[in-house]
């Protein structure tokens, strides 16, 4: 469709009206194959007396009716398909169409429904066994092999991006979260050997879980988002307890 949604509504001014009938698959795959060379085949339309319903039938050109099976096997499609008449009832239906520049347009308003079935024949059984031999065809066959195949690929246990996924999966199942007084017990006594640290070394420090422990570290202390030590935490200064602490250039709260 296009960017602004533009729809050509041409049809709808003509009153244009269209019938919406539904064919069996094999019959829209041998029209599909018919594509540029013509008619597909005759729509008859036949009226009895004055107020009788019309007898609709379609007929298949005879090209078309071949149709390929297993091994080669062929049958013939029935050619004659009779429609059976439906009405749309309270419904409002419409058919669009799509061209190749996306621009949508209104082909006309619904007026009558229809089904195409097949006339019950040979022709009809034959293409029903087809189809079951077909849908009955084992997706994977054996086969047997006169010598071994070989070729450079090996089969791999487990992959070197997988096994890195279960040793993080394993560590982050060992850090089980501690009470929160023991987190800051351990945060505080790292503080006082060092200032700054980053996430990685107070997270392999204390043994938590990265979020945990980034819920505790909101609590007391800033993150550093630049200046010369950018990423980085530091205690706010209220819990600073060291001699000659280093200044920050900026700092911010996570």
């Amino acid at each position: 469709m296009s960017e602004k949604g533009e729809v050509d509504l041409t049809g709808a001014k003509q009153n244009t009206g269209v019938w919406l009938v539904k064919v069996p698959k094999y019959l829209s795959q041998q029209w599909a194959k018919a594509t540029g060379r013509g008619d597909v085949g005759k729509l008859r339309i036949c009226k009895k007396g004055n107020q009788g319903k019309p007898e609709v039938s379609f007929t298949l050109n005879e090209e078309l009716t071949v149709i390929e099976g297993l091994e080669g096997k062929t049958v013939s499609a029935p050619r004659e398909h009779p429609f059976t008449m439906q009405m749309v009832g309270g419904q409002t239906l419409a058919v669009f169409t799509e061209n190749s520049s996306d621009k949508i347009a209104l082909e006309g308003l619904v007026v009558q429904r229809a089904e195409c079935r097949p006339a019950v024949n040979e022709n009809y059984m034959k293409l029903k066994r087809l189809k079951i031999e077909d849908s009955a065809k084992p997706l994977r066959l054996s086969q047997q092999l006169d010598k071994a195949v070989t070729n450079n690929y090996r089969p791999v246990a487990n992959h070197a991006n997988n096994l890195e996924y279960e040793k993080r999966k394993k560590e982050e199942g060992k850090r089980a979260r501690a009470e929160k007084q023991q987190v800051l017990d351990m945060l505080f006594s790292a503080f006082e050997k060092h200032q700054f640290y980053n996430i990685r070394d107070l997270v392999e420090i204390t043994k938590q879980p990265v979020n945990y422990l980034k819920e505790i570290l909101r609590d007391i202390g800033n993150y550093n988002v630049k200046g010369t030590h950018k990423n980085t935490w530091e205690l706010k200064p209220e819990y600073r307890h060291y001699q000659g602490e280093e200044k920050t250039d900026d700092y911010n709260d996570s």
